[in-house]
């Protein structure tokens, strides 16, 4: 399996997964547009794409729902509350023929892959985080969530690839100057995962199979990469994982995402 991240943080986020010849996008918070230029920076093809994966209706995730409709045929998976939400906040209308719904706890086949969407606890409607296992690899992407949990650690298990959130750094969040009710909302048990809660769950996934982790979703006013990687290094000390930061403007490949 061939991971990227296309565009990773507050400003959008897209992820790209591709085996056998087909690629499954998680999220479209950036343009199409640069979904297909920044692939084509990292040597990917975009006509492989069959289908985009939606963890929840925020902008930063969903931004190119509406041109992604208009100008391919690629299908949409999303829960049903998902979709709902976003076709009230965008003003379109996914057809049913377009429509891949999915729900969480409840693994479903996609062209021979599997994929697992699993609950996470953020303030959207219906959030959801995948885990694909797909020639012979199996990798979660699990951002936006504020808190840790059991359920979400469950999932976690026997992964060769983890793209795991590091949003923010509790201090500079709290001296930093984003007004206090945003502030509250991301450090609620449904906002955003901090440093150290990163490297609570990333403690709680590590395996002797994990061979890949990629900290994601780092804000750019509240975070430092060092920080971030700092975190998960404490974690990882010892064992042979290889340690990658995504970003919001400069794509990350990692192909292929397991030897």
């Amino acid at each position: 399996m061939h991971y990227a991240a296309l565009a990773s943080g507050s400003k959008g986020n897209c992820h790209a997964l591709s085996e056998g010849g087909r690629t499954l996008l998680i999220d479209a918070g950036i343009s199409l547009l640069q979904i297909r230029r920044r692939m084509e920076i990292l040597g990917l093809d975009s006509g492989t794409v069959r289908a985009l994966a939606l963890t929840h209706e925020h902008s930063d995730h969903i931004g190119a729902v509406g041109v992604i409709l208009r100008n391919t045929d690629w299908a949409i998976l999303a829960t049903a509350a998902t979709r709902i939400a976003v076709e009230r906040i965008q003003g379109i209308t996914i057809s049913p023929s377009r429509w891949i719904e999915v729900e969480a706890g409840r693994p479903s086949d996609w062209c021979g892959w599997r994929l697992l969407p699993f609950a996470l606890p953020h303030d959207a409607e219906d959030p959801v985080a995948y885990r694909i296992e797909a020639g012979g690899t199996a990798a979660a992407v699990v951002t936006d969530l504020g808190h840790p949990t059991a359920l979400v650690a469950d999932h976690l298990q026997d992964l060769d690839l983890l793209v795991l959130e590091a949003n923010h750094d509790v201090d500079m969040l709290r001296e930093g100057d984003y007004p206090p009710q945003l502030k509250a909302r991301i450090l609620s048990r449904v906002g955003h995962l901090s440093n150290a809660a990163m490297a609570d769950l990333l403690g709680r996934a590590l395996s002797s199979r994990l061979k890949q982790v990629v900290l994601a979703h780092l804000s750019e006013s509240n975070n430092d990469p060092g920080l971030a990687r700092f975190a998960a290094e404490e974690i990882l000390r010892g064992t042979a994982v290889a340690l990658h930061v995504a970003h919001q403007r400069e794509p990350l490949a990692i192909t292929p995402a397991v030897a």
